[in-house]
């Protein structure tokens, strides 16, 4: 006969260590140099290796920001700042941004909310943590516009209208549609486009 359990099941996660910025960037070099790693909720998060699709569309979509947008004005795996309540321990690197100021103005800091036409994460094994965590940290900072590039269901997931906490729209493009960035409305990309095969 199974034995009734009359108190919760004790917790069996290891305990964590939460990071503030100030701790991360104290962080030896050599501690994390073998790694690459970003500053999501008090987390230090790796990030993982990139396989052939992953790395292929993250050149083809940045090449066409920089052509929309100009060179000067997208960076690739850059560091930027979200709200205020967040910032202390967080610090993440999107795949790409699109700033409304030349890089020139970002020497000693990192682009904030204010300064970001467009973040963009291509997801090939961390869509749920884009589409999830992610989302809500970006939309909280009220960043305008957010782009998951689903490359194994190779379609563009685009969340805009931030509010409360949360998108208020967000739809998903397959490979045969077009889409256009709020601050470049007439340059269209057809979401295939961003596919090698």
């Amino acid at each position: 006969m199974p034995t009734v359990l009359t108190s919760p099941p004790v917790k069996t996660e290891p305990p964590r260590k939460r990071w503030t910025r100030v701790e991360y960037e104290n962080l030896s070099a050599e501690a994390v140099d073998h790694e690459r790693l970003e500053l999501v909720d008090g987390e230090l998060i790796s990030k993982m290796g990139k396989k052939r699709p992953h790395v292929n569309s993250l050149a083809l979509l940045h090449a066409w920001l920089a052509q929309v947008f100009g060179v000067r004005f997208v960076n690739q795996e850059a560091p930027i700042d979200v709200a205020p309540e967040d910032n202390p321990s967080n610090e993440p690197e999107p795949d790409i941004i699109v700033m409304n100021r030349d890089l020139s103005h970002f020497q000693s800091s990192n682009p904030g909310p204010a300064d970001l036409a467009l973040v963009v994460e291509i997801a090939s094994t961390t869509l749920g943590f884009d589409l999830n965590t992610k989302a809500r940290l970006y939309a909280r900072a009220g960043i305008a516009e957010y782009w998951v590039l689903d490359v194994t269901g190779r379609r563009m997931i685009v969340h805009r209208d931030p509010q409360k906490g949360q998108y208020g729209n967000v739809a998903a493009y397959d490979e045969n549609e077009y889409i256009a960035p709020l601050a470049a409305p007439k340059a269209e990309l057809r979401v295939r486009d961003v596919f090698v095969a």
